[in-house]
């Protein structure tokens, strides 16, 4: 029986490229998963978009000089390339600046408001005198009280990972000319999420199923009290507080930018031609994941589902599997040191299969990981050409060139190749329980080991040599690592899903890979079965990109 699943991914900030952290910690992940529930047949629903409210945004604006229209504009229509050439397949990625989302969310800010779980209050607020304006959350940099990083932001600090007001910085300056702003009184709307404690930490606490770093960290948080949080701020771009008098106030990103999942569903619902088709993602019977990295794990175990509860009738999150950070060359991310390797410079200079790979391979799940170019071209050529291409072009060429092009008539399976056959449909089992669970490593790793049996067992067979004394013998084991592959094409497609289809082809198919589903049987691959001419799935990379890639970045 079919389910429905809402993917659902953090909104990138469209002030800048991609990096391979963003894609490690939410886009792929996302993408494997989706890609894996659509081959199980069921009803899969992936949405994101551009943030291009946050003030991230505006201060690329201001840095460079151009509108913030240009800025976001930029950066959208370069994530929408970048998802395409990379295979992220989402079903739709919007943006926060469009009248569907603006409506959506102040819908919910009224309803919010009028149930008694938004109320008006006067707060404290950086002011900087130089520049005659108060100066929202990212606009103020400081040391955090928690940990003491010296440039912890307005928000949240980005070493310790902790929620934080701007007043909680110690030696507070101005983003914009260093100064030290004042402090001045702000008459601001509130999400009085000290209402929701009780009942988010019993629900938190009931969530076995999530990862122990997001489940406890998330416990924690909540153990340490909730405070009531602004959700309005002096600002002249977002989305307009939906009050009279308000003009010079703006809906805060942290507050709206969590709505654009339920928005983008309401979008995605009308562009299908079946407007209230996002009901049964949000209202009935689905499972919903939520794809982030660590930093903002507060903001969808307790935020958005403070204000799930409180607009009532939408589903909460199922999981919420949050990956740690990844590193680049031993050494944390940093844009601002241009620490990073940016995706769009990737995919024009190397294939994608090979980056979702590693990627998927040193998925940051459980702990920090890294990504060195060294190891990139290592996994590259010892595991994907070396085992897995090397495994399939032997197979396709040895049968090619000796039984016309054609997939052989098998014999009777010998205990070998039964045992192989009787493998390949467990790593079936294997790979979809991994996947169910969000273990995406070790769903790589169980299909890989599959990869490497089939290897062995061709050594062992040798059908080069049989050949020529036994014929049927050949055809027996060719058959048998025809059907294996064909299974591994299955396992991979999630992570590699242009050289599964080109496998797809080579092996006689036609149509779409994913229409074959997560299915398959030994007896899949035909007697008489046409092949493709047989092709390179993969190609060897020559160590000198290593240090072209590394110099890059300043090593």
């Amino acid at each position: 029986m079919s389910e429905r699943i809402l993917v659902a991914v953090a909104w990138p900030y469209a002030n800048g490229s991609i990096h391979l952290g963003q894609v490690a910690g939410a886009y792929l992940p996302a993408d494997i998963f989706a890609r894996y529930h659509r081959m199980r047949g069921n009803d899969v629903l992936m949405v994101s978009g551009s943030d291009s409210h946050g003030t991230p945004v505006t201060l690329a604006a201001e840095s460079r000089g151009i509108s913030v229209e240009e800025v976001f504009g930029q950066y959208h229509t370069e994530f929408l390339d970048n998802w395409e050439r990379l295979g992220i397949t989402f079903d739709l990625f919007t943006s926060t600046h469009t009248d569907n989302h603006t409506t959506v969310a102040q819908e919910l800010f009224l309803k919010l408001l009028d149930s008694g779980h938004i109320y008006k209050d006067s707060m404290l607020q950086p002011y900087c005198e130089t520049n005659g304006r108060f100066l929202a959350d990212r606009y103020v940099e400081g040391q955090c009280p928690n940990c003491d990083f010296d440039q912890a932001r307005g928000d949240q600090c980005d070493n310790c990972g902790r929620t934080l007001d701007p007043q909680d910085l110690i030696d507070m300056r101005c983003k914009l000319c260093g100064d030290s702003p004042v402090i001045r009184n702000t008459e601001h709307f509130f999400l009085k999420l000290s209402a929701f404690e009780d009942q988010l930490l019993e629900w938190v606490r009931l969530q076995e199923h999530w990862k122990p770093n997001v489940r406890n960290f998330s416990i924690g948080y909540l153990e340490g009290k909730l405070h009531d949080r602004a959700i309005t701020r002096d600002i002249d771009w977002g989305i307009p507080v939906p009050i009279d008098g308000y003009d010079g106030k703006r809906i805060y990103v942290w507050f709206e930018a969590v709505i654009g999942y339920l928005s983008a569903s309401i979008e995605w619902a009308k562009n299908s031609g079946n407007p209230e088709r996002w009901r049964d993602f949000w209202q009935g019977d689905c499972r919903a994941y939520y794809f982030m990295g660590k930093d903002n794990i507060p903001f969808h175990t307790i935020i958005w589902p403070a204000m799930l509860i409180g607009y009532e009738d939408l589903n909460l999150p199922y999981n919420i599997p949050a990956n740690e950070y990844l590193n680049v060359e031993g050494l944390k991310i940093s844009t601002s040191r241009n620490w990073a390797v940016w995706l769009p410079e990737y995919l024009d200079r190397y294939e994608p299969d090979p980056l979702r790979y590693v990627l998927a391979a040193t998925m940051p799940e459980t702990s920090d990981s890294d990504f060195s170019w060294q190891e990139y071209v290592r996994r590259n050529n010892d595991e994907l050409v070396a085992t897995y291409g090397n495994l399939v072009h032997r197979v396709l060429t040895m049968t090619y060139r000796n039984f016309e092009g054609k997939v052989p008539a098998p014999g009777e399976l010998d205990s070998i190749s039964s045992g192989l056959i009787e493998d390949a449909q467990q790593k079936l089992v294997e790979v979809a329980e991994h996947m169910e669970m969000c273990r995406f490593r070790s769903a790589l790793n169980s299909a890989m080991n599959l990869a490497r049996a089939a290897n062995t067992y061709l050594d062992q067979k040798e059908p080069w040599r049989a050949i020529r004394s036994d014929r049927d013998s050949a055809a027996t084991t060719l058959w048998t690592t025809l059907s294996v592959v064909n299974c591994l094409k299955i396992l991979l497609c999630p992570f590699l899903p242009f050289s599964s289809a080109k496998l797809h082809a080579m092996l006689g198919f036609t149509g779409d890979i994913n229409t074959q589903g997560w299915e398959w049987s030994a007896q899949d691959i035909l007697e008489g079965q046409i092949l493709g001419e047989p092709q390179p799935l993969f190609t060897k990379l020559d160590d000198t990109i290593i240090d072209q890639e590394t110099e890059k970045i300043g090593i």
